[in-house]
């Protein structure tokens, strides 16, 4: 018999809805139900694709004695950590305080008032090699709960001081200098992996936020080192296992510090964020064949992600079932023996194959739960073209076409093995760093990546939306729900932005301010400065916490920085500018003192110091003469820069948003540019030549 689960919305939840356990979706009923009956909640928060979440669901939830312990117990609550960010935040500061480290599945149990006394990540149906287990556990809290329960309400008490004071340490100070991006680059070539890639050793995530941010700033301030970090990393990334070589697309992380052995699912957002950091570098060399990977991306994107709205689903799982054995595990989907290459290809292309892919006849893969070989191995580009061709006696051009024909005859054979299952729910904030990513992509890399990106814009400004014009989180089966949270406006404004930046259609820059003014009503500290998580209408968070610090996807501190920022030099809104610095000097504290952790920061501080330049082109952009000052701006544009249109007509709505537009039109009827930088205006040119002498001086 299903419980509670089974009318939600969330694919996580949903794979829990025939569990024994009697799940509550998060909302009144179940802390109702808590203090009615005086239990404790066991808040366990996961999410669809994740795989020890799957495995802590098999060995404890769907366990029949553990479930009956657990609902004799406690009220039992899910939360899909994707669907509620806020929450998941919350609880996670929470097991970080109390064990120093974090993770999913996570468990909290809380008070009936939703008070955190215990946190803890994955948990064994028995406790084994020092690791507590569910049935060790749940002994325990009875005693406490019957016996020392005030003890354990002093704990919850102190755990929600500790979190409302989180934030008071972070005093409000000067706005970080240009220096501390100096010192932050120079820390990250500390950290640098010279031979692999990346910071740090295993496990690697992309993070593709951080060679965006070392890109763009290396690029503007002549620091070649900081460009050679972020497309040495980027080059890994692509070459590595964790790049999906047959079918495209990235893998969330890799567990070695080669990035060889990938942890299998994939997540929307990773694409978006490498969209845009890979186009980036195709910006700075495009001959150095970033655009291959790109379009590798996006037709992953677009073949498997896709819905019928425009939009794109969140994730793949690495867990699939095995053809030949019939159970699920992890990577059965993309790993090969060298036998089954064999197989498949022929002799000479499968020798060439087995070499420039790293395989091995032991297999190359071990299952990160075991640590054990499969026998199977995940595809590893094992050098760059000419190497490889070099080591192989032919040429680049000639491997790489073998290579390519090879691997679409083995995405052929993969289709007919079992999918990972696919979690198909909408998520605002997840498309909009994918928005992002296809603009930027559209712009500088492949004009036909801009109709995708129009059409997931479309359905998110159409439909996420409420009544009152406040953004909605998730969408799936036809309907639109949850309250959106900070990052759902940040990063759509973002993506908004680069749209309008490849597109310059007036549609894209009224939505994104429009969101911009919401963003800084309802999630704006007005007292200290910086931005909360969750929304001013939020009722079901004890706390709510400003969102400073980033992870494996972007700062929404740091995002919605930029976008204010950015709209602050395109319209002129001064309130824009205000709140973007006081949250520069609300995190200042932070950045100095971990400056690598906070990237996303450091990337919106650099825009903030190193402006560019702010052009306005005047007329109507289908005149030559339009077209031809466009040209000469693309072919000038710095990513520091901004540029409007400024349409013929007096009239326009934009000058409501902009007024200073109203004294820039068109001269004499002919399409004008205005270049202005450091509140310093060139004077207005109808000339291509004068402009670009302009732009390069």
């Amino acid at each position: 018999m299903a419980n509670q689960l089974a009318q939600s919305e969330s694919p996580y939840l949903l794979q829990h809805k025939d569990n024994p356990v009697d799940w509550y979706p998060w909302g009144d009923e179940a802390f109702q139900k808590a203090k009615a009956e005086d239990k404790p909640v066991f808040l366990s928060i996961g999410y669809a694709t994740c795989h020890w979440c799957h495995v802590m669901a098999h060995e404890s939830f769907e366990d029949e004695a553990v479930a009956a312990r657990m609902n004799d117990l406690f009220v039992p609550v899910k939360v899909d950590r994707e669907e509620r960010p806020d929450i998941d935040q919350l609880y996670m500061s929470v097991c970080q305080m109390m064990r120093g480290n974090g993770g999913w599945p996570l468990n909290v149990l809380l008070t009936p008032d939703k008070r955190p006394f215990y946190a803890a990540t994955y948990l064994p149906k028995q406790g084994r090699m020092g690791r507590m287990g569910m049935m060790d556990l749940m002994e325990r809290i009875e005693a406490l709960w019957t016996q020392e329960r005030p003890k354990l309400e002093q704990e919850a008490e102190k755990i929600v001081d500790l979190l409302e004071q989180e934030g008071d340490t972070d005093t409000v100070d000067d706005t970080p200098t240009p220096g501390l991006l100096e010192s932050s680059v120079q820390q990250f070539s500390r950290q640098f992996d010279r031979t692999h890639g990346g910071f740090g050793g295993a496990p690697k995530f992309p993070m593709p936020h951080t060679p965006l941010f070392l890109t763009t700033y290396g690029a503007a301030t002549g620091t070649d080192y900081a460009v050679e970090m972020a497309t040495t990393t980027l080059r890994h990334i692509v070459r590595g296992g964790i790049n999906d070589h047959v079918g495209g697309g990235i893998h969330r992380y890799a567990t070695d510090a080669i990035w060889r052995l990938p942890h299998f699912e994939k997540m929307l957002y990773d694409q978006g964020l490498l969209l845009m950091a890979l186009s980036d570098a195709h910006r700075i060399a495009p001959d150095a064949g970033w655009d291959v990977h790109i379009d590798d991306i996006v037709t992953y994107l677009t073949r498997d992600l896709l819905d019928e709205t425009g939009a794109f689903y969140s994730a793949e799982d690495a867990d699939s079932e095995d053809p030949e054995t019939g159970e699920s595990r992890e990577g059965a989907f993309y790993t090969w023996t060298v036998d089954a290459i064999r197989e498949h290809l022929d002799a000479d292309t499968a020798a060439r194959f087995v070499t420039v892919y790293s395989m091995q006849e032991q297999g190359n893969f071990k299952e990160e739960a075991t640590g054990e070989r499969t026998g199977e191995n995940v595809l590893d580009r094992a050098d760059d073209w000419p190497a490889l061709a070099d080591t192989l006696d032919t040429t680049p051009e000639a491997l790489r076409t073998e290579m390519e024909a090879a691997c679409q005859t083995l995405f052929n054979v993969r289709e007919g093995r079992p999918r990972p299952f696919l979690d198909d729910k909408i998520l605002t904030d997840w498309n909009g760093l994918l928005l992002a990513g296809l603009s930027r992509a559209g712009q500088f890399v492949d004009a036909s990546y801009l109709a995708p990106a129009k059409r997931v814009a479309a359905f998110l400004c159409d439909t996420m939306r409420t009544d009152d014009g406040r953004l909605l989180h998730r969408y799936r089966n036809g309907s639109a729900g949850i309250d959106a949270t900070l990052t759902d406006y940040a990063y759509l404004a973002w993506g908004l932005l680069d749209l309008y930046d490849a597109t310059l259609n007036t549609r894209w820059l009224g939505e994104a301010r429009r969101i911009a003014h919401t963003l800084c009503r309802d999630f704006a500290d007005e007292e200290r400065g910086g931005f909360y998580m969750a929304p001013e209408t939020a009722e079901d968070v004890i706390v709510r916490q400003q969102a400073i610090s980033g992870g494996a996807r972007p700062s929404g501190t740091g995002v919605a920085v930029y976008v204010l920022h950015r709209l602050y030099r395109m319209l002129g809104t001064t309130a824009f500018a205000e709140t973007a610095e006081q949250a520069l000097q609300r995190a200042g504290r932070r950045m100095r003192s971990q400056p690598t952790q906070h990237v996303t920061l450091l990337w919106a501080l650099h825009h903030w110091h190193h402006a560019g330049r702010e052009i306005v082109l005047a007329g109507d952009p289908s005149d030559d003469a339009y077209r031809k000052l466009l040209e000469t701006v693309r072919a000038h544009q710095a990513p520091e820069d901004v540029v409007v249109h400024r349409p013929p007509a007096d009239d326009h709505e934009l000058f409501d948003w902009a007024p200073y537009l109203a004294h820039q039109p068109p001269k004499d009827g002919t399409a004008t540019a205005y270049v202005c930088e450091g509140f310093t205006c060139d004077a207005p040119t109808t000339s291509p030549e004068t402009l670009a002498k302009q732009l390069t001086q």
